[in-house]
């Protein structure tokens, strides 16, 4: 994280261009960090602005199969953690009582329909067939329940290993994810190796990976198009050296030319950035709060770009970042994402029964008349779920406001049963079989107190890492402070929480030092980094029965409640 300090120009110095010798000082008195003619070659622009790892590739021999090796096996644990027992309970808990049937609705007729009462034993029992022929109103959109529905689709309807599937195969590749994005943004296979550990074990990741909601699946898109959008930063800053390199190349003196440094050069079409916004419109077709993930990450890849070319020597870096990106970089996010989100709704446009989809017609507009009307059908379909979501206010047993997210100050209970004595695995008088969201304490409370410490390096420092991370934690965190009145849940926190555990990341790496420390500092680092991990699997495995359903004592149950407010 430190920066190699510029020698000033040597006093006396006439401040001249002379030619400089094979030691770097010029023949008249000046010390060049580089010699000018060779600051903007393509290597030297690619090492300023990426640095000297520009991919796996430049690992070292013995460390390139790790880079891959590392995001599996921290994937194939958190595998294991969340399809071991994952039919456990066998009854519809908390809101898979919407979007587990909805999935059933879709696989059986491309759009949500109707459900008896007492559809929830039915569909229990394995007898999910009892939907009802009229349509029902729903205020998420398809691409969560589409995504549930592939996993019934897989394994069967009548059982919840199909129903959870594509929840716990989504919450294990997102590990994967994470562990190659953590690699990325530090340059350090061991932080990615402990930032994909530290999801895997957390047990509110753990337990949204385990049912079948849909915030796992908003999380999982939002985290690929972060990632998506940090190849895109490499791979706009390599376009920019060599076409910066070339056209200095081309100029006698090996600089380019003022008129050519006014705003740099277009670097073509930005293919990670287009898949970012795919992403992003899975996201958005999955819940609406990604659109902030969508504005949030649309503004950091500009300010990414606008960085690039100011550190590239372009003169007019704001202008000309503006127009040659930030315009490009709207279209190719906002446009494809909107596309993508529309699609999405392709088994409701086919439909000729679902919600609202005939309601143009019986509705005429002249002022909208002119627009299809399955497209003026959509749009009242969305005003009205938007007016919905302004309106939850309803009292809940388990809502927690935003504030109390981090500090895990109101965890959300999926299910809770009090098994019979002599029922299996209740031995004693009291048992309690739980499924409780809470996250790992030393994990969230920790990366509560990181968040400040990276606010600090971003501020003081100017890390573009410490950022990222920020940007990305206040676009899924902090828009929910603006409906206070609103009914919220703590399991929201899902979408940000990968940036929560990469904010801890860096601040371990903080702990472990630099290459250039005493080898006793180093040392000392690894060992308390060692601590904190393995401290953190051991709470993870104390916590592991209130995540997972097993069924335990009473007494044991309590004494996993931390809190009072956990009850």
């Amino acid at each position: 994280m430190t920066q190699t300090p510029a020698r000033p120009v040597e006093t006396g110095s006439t401040g001249s261009a002379a030619p400089a010798t094979s030691t770097g000082r010029s023949l008249e008195g000046h010390r060049w960090v580089s010699r000018p003619a060779d600051a903007f070659t393509p290597d030297a622009l690619k090492s300023r602005l990426i640095g000297s790892i520009q991919s796996w590739r430049d690992y070292p021999p013995s460390l390139r199969l790790w880079f891959w090796l590392i995001p599996v096996i921290t994937a194939a644990l958190g595998g294991v953690l969340r399809f071991v027992r994952l039919d456990t309970p066998r009854s519809l808990v908390f809101d898979e009582t919407y979007y587990v049937k909805d999935a059933y609705s879709f696989l059986v007729s491309g759009y949500e329909r109707a459900w008896p009462d007492k559809a929830n034993d039915a569909f229990a029992a394995g007898n999910p067939g009892v939907l009802l022929a009229a349509p029902e109103y729903v205020v998420h959109p398809p691409v969560g329940k589409w995504m549930i529905a592939g996993g019934m689709w897989l394994f069967g309807s009548d059982n919840p290993f199909g129903w959870r599937f594509g929840a716990a195969l989504t919450g294990t590749l997102s590990i994967f994810l994470l562990a190659l994005i953590a690699q990325k943004l530090f340059r350090s296979l061991t932080l990615g190796a402990v930032a994909g550990l530290l999801l895997a074990v957390d047990g509110h990741h753990l337990v949204m990976s385990r049912t079948s909601l849909l915030d796992i699946f908003l999380m999982f898109w939002v985290l690929a198009a972060f990632g998506a959008l940090l190849m895109d930063r490499d791979d706009g800053r390599r376009r920019l050296a060599v076409r910066l390199g070339r056209q200095a190349a081309a100029s006698p003196d090996g600089r380019p030319g003022l008129l050519r440094l006014a705003s740099g050069p277009w670097l073509g079409i930005r293919w990670w950035r287009l898949a970012a916004g795919v992403c992003l419109g899975l996201a958005v077709g999955t819940k609406w709060s990604a659109l902030f993930f969508l504005a949030g990450f649309g503004l950091l890849t500009v300010f990414w770009d606008l960085s690039a070319r100011r550190i590239a020597g372009i003169h007019g870096w704001i202008s000309g970042g503006i127009l040659k990106d930030g315009i490009p970089a709207f279209l190719s996010i906002v446009p494809v994402a909107a596309l993508v989100y529309a699609a999405s709704w392709t088994g409701w446009f086919r439909s000729t029964n679902a919600y609202f989809r005939n309601w143009a017609e019986t509705v005429p507009s002249a002022e909208w008349g002119w627009l299809p009307n399955a497209v003026r059908s959509l749009a009242h379909y969305h005003l009205e779920a938007y007016k919905f979501h302004q309106g939850l206010s309803s009292e809940h047993p388990y809502e927690a406001s935003a504030w109390s997210w981090l500090v895990l100050g109101r965890p959300t209970s999926f299910f809770y049963e009090s098994p019979k004595p002599g029922s299996p695995g209740c031995d004693t008088a009291s048992c309690t079989t739980a499924i409780l969201s809470v996250g790992n304490p030393l994990l969230w409370w920790g990366a509560a107190v990181c968040l400040g410490v990276l606010l600090f390096w971003w501020a003081g420092r100017r890390d573009w890492r410490a950022g990222a991370v920020l940007a990305a934690v206040a676009a899924g965190y902090l828009p929910w402070f603006l409906y206070p009145e609103r009914t919220m849940f703590f399991f929201y926190a899902v979408s940000f929480e990968p940036y929560l555990v990469l904010a801890l990341a860096y601040c371990l790496g903080l702990v472990l030092g630099q290459r250039s420390d005493p080898l006793w500092r180093r040392r000392s680092g690894l060992y308390l980094v060692a601590l904190f991990v393995v401290t953190a699997v051991i709470v993870s495995a104390f916590f592991y029965p209130v995540w997972t359903a097993e069924t335990i004592t009473y007494q044991d149950w309590r004494f996993r409640m931390w809190m009072p407010s956990w009850i």
